[in-house]
């Protein structure tokens, strides 16, 4: 009987084992990694890349787009794919450190460092720009300059004549009540006054520190007719590009609150569903133009991805930001197709050579 039982036991034990042993066999697909996004070290010149193989990218559609870009007055492209380069060219004797002007592409600039002065708590764009530069900076009635918040400097309503697009007091006239008309105007530009008083420092020093200097820029600002422009390296305006993309995080620092960037990328009054705060927007239903009080139906560029925002500049200086795709697209150059402001034929031309690459 002893026997028997020690059998039966055994029977069961080697059976259980060999259950067990059937179960784990199968393995599980090893699951494809996340690629972490890239942040190229500040004072380095080192700046990861990736392939366009790797990326599944047709090899064949990269001569057609460079052949495109400095057919087009180009000076300097580069696409970043989760911050890594993906091609980077330059043309016409334009060089990697050579700089160019931003043009109305630094509007960003100075919207992003007027969000850091807030967070800062030194200054709130809900309050009239005359509670920090004094009153008289337009020659409207004060009844209708006290009208003007700092939001309407970064959303472009502050109802003053386009007409004409002078900063000082005899160029700013009354042409609508604040809130009641979309025209885009320089008259952002003193937005650096109100940070520069609200900070008791330079509007330089305070961009440099709390900007340009905390993500790796180059570059400095000039003086340009009217307007305050910003001139740098091709790949300092990939770096801020890449600092937009992660919703004003650099690394592991938050430099623009995230509230305020997603503020600034999206539709920020009822008449210009293309604009935020000195941001343009894709994929709205609707647009307005510079010079223009009509409404244009469709989004701006119908080729890009509908969740791209967009610094653009005149004479299609660009910088392009796509979430959805983990890209930042950057263009450098004189005019690809005659002197613009913002928006031209050329953009939608160029997002059909740039799809044609993973499409």
């Amino acid at each position: 009987m002893k026997s028997i039982l020690l059998s039966f036991f055994s029977l069961i034990t080697f059976t259980s084992c060999s259950s067990d042993s059937v179960s784990a066999t199968p393995s599980l697909p090893t699951p494809t990694p996340i690629e972490t996004m890239y942040y190229p070290t500040i004072g380095s010149p080192i700046w990861e890349t990736k392939s366009l193989k790797t990326l599944g990218w047709k090899q064949s559609e990269v001569q057609p787009l460079i052949d495109f870009l400095a057919l087009k007055n180009s000076k300097s492209f580069i696409i970043l794919v989760n911050g890594r380069i993906v091609m980077e060219n330059y043309f016409n004797s334009h060089t990697a450190s050579a700089n160019w002007y931003w043009a109305s592409a630094g509007k960003t600039l100075t919207s992003t460092v007027t969000g850091i002065a807030q967070q800062e708590g030194i200054l709130n764009i809900n309050n009239k720009v005359s509670d920090y530069i004094g009153t008289g900076w337009t020659s409207t009635p004060i009844a209708k300059e006290n009208l003007i918040t700092c939001k309407n400097l970064l959303n472009m309503t502050s109802g003053l004549d386009d007409s004409t697009d002078g900063i000082l007091p005899a160029d700013l006239l009354y042409t609508a009540d604040a809130n009641s008309r979309w025209a885009y105007h320089n008259v952002y530009v003193k937005l650096q006054d109100v940070v520069a008083q609200a900070s008791g420092q330079t509007w330089n020093s305070y961009f440099n520190t709390k900007l340009r200097d905390k993500i790796g820029m180059d570059g400095s600002w000039f003086q340009s007719g009217n307007n305050s422009v910003y001139g740098s390296t091709t790949r300092s305006m990939a770096r801020f590009g890449l600092l937009m993309l992660n919703k004003g995080k650099w690394n592991t620092t938050q430099i623009l609150n995230e509230n305020y960037f997603t503020e600034a990328t999206t539709t920020s009054q009822t008449i210009n569903q293309g604009y935020g705060y000195l941001w343009w927007l894709n994929g709205k239903s609707s647009y307005h133009l510079p010079g223009s009080q009509l409404q244009f139906p469709g989004s701006l560029i119908p080729s890009a991805p509908n969740d791209m925002f967009m610094a653009l500049g005149k004479n299609d200086q660009k910088i392009y930001v796509v979430p959805s795709k983990n890209m930042v697209v950057i263009r450098m150059g004189d005019a690809a197709d005659g002197t613009n402001f913002a928006l031209s034929g050329f953009d939608d031309a160029l997002w059909q050579k740039i799809n044609a690459l993973y499409q």
